[in-house]
Order: C-alpha cells, then structure tokens, then sequence
C-alpha cells in the first residue's frame, strides 16, 4: 500500500513538473522582444492586438507587415493603402489627442522621433505604454521596420515576405543605378520657405540609390531651409519638387525664371509624388523607381 502511494505520489510530481515546466516555455516562448529605432527594447508578453500609429509612413509599414486590421488610431493624413482612410484619427502627427489614446488603451503604439511631439510621445511612455519609435534613415531600414512589426503583432509570415520582396527590389534599383555617372540634385519639400534635406535624411539616400548628388548634403539641420541664391550657386543638375496638388505646376515655374541654372537650361525640373519619397514607407521604392528614371533622362542630356 505504501509503495502504491509512493508510487501515485511520484506521477503527480512528475506531471506538475512538466505542467509547470511547460508553462513556464509557454511563458518564455510568449515573449515579444524587439529593438526600436531609438535602441530602446519593446517587451510585450503577446502580439499587439491595439496598435496606434503616429505617423503616415508608420501605417504603411503595419499594413505591409500584415498588421493592419490592428490598428485602433492613426493620425491625420494615415491614407494609404484605402483601408487607413477608416481609422479612427488620435490627432495629427505635430499635435497628438492624448485623451483619445488613452480611451483607445493601445498595447502597442508607434511613434515618430522627428515629426511627433516629443513631450507628447514622453507623455504616453509615462502612462505605462509601449511606445516603439520610428525613425528610418535608410531605405534598408524599412524592409528591417516592417520585419519588426510583424514580430510585435504576430504576423511576421506575411512581414517577412513584404520585407524580403523590398530588399529584392532596393537590390535591384542599387545594382542598376548607383554607380552611374553622378548627378547633382536639389530636392525641395516646401517652397516658403525653400526647404531641402541633409546627407542624414532619407531621401537624401534615396538620391544617392539612384546616383545622384544631393546638393545641400552637407547642411547641419536634417530639413534646411535655404535660399534662391544658394539653390543657383550650386547649378544643379536636376530639381526634384515634392509639391502636391495645385502646388505642383506652382512650385515648378517658380524655378523656370532662373535660366542660369542647367536644371532649367536642359529643361530637368520635374514633380514626384511627395507621399512616395516623403514617407518612410515601403513605397519609397516605387519613387525611388521615379527618381532613378529621371535621373537618367538628365544623364542622356548632357
């Protein structure tokens, strides 16, 4: 009879054991730990189901990465791909609704380090959020965003898929065009003031994918503001304007006065989408397959 209890009692030990044991790899196996653009680490216990995006380009990215369903709130101007465009909005981007996203009790929400309010961003931190900052600063780091974002939500079959097909296509524009003859080009974001970007920004790299000069690579701000007198000094190549809608043609003839400059004397002043090189999206390849064209247009007319 003792042998039997001794017996019974061992199996009971045993299987508490491994019911404890696999608890426990459940437990470890259900950890979530990714690093942000910021070096901090996100910790969360299970895929985000509440996920609010604070930037358009972040939105992008969650959709690519499979995630889009998840999405509580996003901020103004999140419109892409269609689906966004029904999103409850938290704010703008410059000016985030703190009340609503506290209502909303995201598990997960995604910041941008130079376009949101960093008070604002600080703020939600100190509630207890999780907060993952974005900030891509190659075309690279893209394809590495949205790998991430699938491990945050859980999707990662379908992230890394659309992260691998980025990275195919990046290949292929960097093999096709970067080492062509150099071209200089001035990239103008906003017209009042003329606005451009440094060698640390994006876009600034997008250019030099495609074989391009960024003019005003070596100015200390990220987004500069700069004078006519300093766009003719550097007789540009090629003029890239990312005005939108009616602004367009505007910006455009603006420059067609300053005939001194080879950008106008060979007729190279052209118009991208701005939500194509402006956002750190995964569309930045399809205006990067734009600029790379241009570029090339300006190379055959010298």
């Amino acid at each position: 009879m003792f042998k039997q209890l001794n017996l019974t009692f061992n199996i009971i030990m045993r299987v508490s054991f491994l019911v404890i044991s696999l608890a426990l790899v459940t437990s470890v196996q259900a950890e979530i730990s990714v690093k942000d653009d910021n070096g901090n680490i996100i910790i969360l216990m299970q895929p985000a189901e509440r996920i609010i995006s604070l930037a358009p380009h972040a939105t992008e990215s969650l959709f690519a990465a499979g995630a889009g369903d998840k999405i509580i709130g996003a901020v103004s101007y999140s419109d892409y791909p269609k689906a966004a465009k029904l999103i409850p909005r938290v704010g703008g981007y410059p000016s985030l609704d703190i009340e609503k996203i506290v209502t909303l009790n995201p598990d997960l929400i995604v910041a941008w380090g130079s376009g949101n309010n960093h008070k604002q961003v600080t703020k939600l931190a100190s509630l207890g959020f999780n907060v993952f900052m974005s900030e891509p600063k190659q075309p690279e780091d893209i394809a590495n965003t949205i790998k991430r974002f699938g491990q945050l939500a859980g999707t990662s079959i379908t992230a890394n898929k659309a992260s691998a097909e980025f990275i195919q296509h990046f290949h292929s524009l960097r093999d096709s065009f970067s080492k062509k003859k150099k071209v200089k080009v001035f990239y103008q974001f906003w017209n009042k003031p003329i606005m451009t970007v440094n060698r640390d920004h994006l876009i600034s790299n997008v250019i030099a994918l495609c074989g391009g000069v960024n003019v005003f690579a070596d100015l200390h701000s990220l987004t500069p503001k700069v004078s006519i007198e300093a766009v003719l000094a550097t007789n540009t190549d090629v003029i890239i304007a990312g005005g939108k809608g009616d602004k367009k043609e505007k910006w455009i003839s603006e420059w067609k006065v300053w005939t001194q400059l080879a950008a106008v004397k060979n007729k190279q002043i052209y118009f991208i989408d701005p939500d194509l090189l402006n956002r750190a999206g995964p569309r930045i390849l399809d205006g990067a397959d734009q600029l790379c064209a241009l570029l090339d247009k300006a190379r055959k007319s010298d």
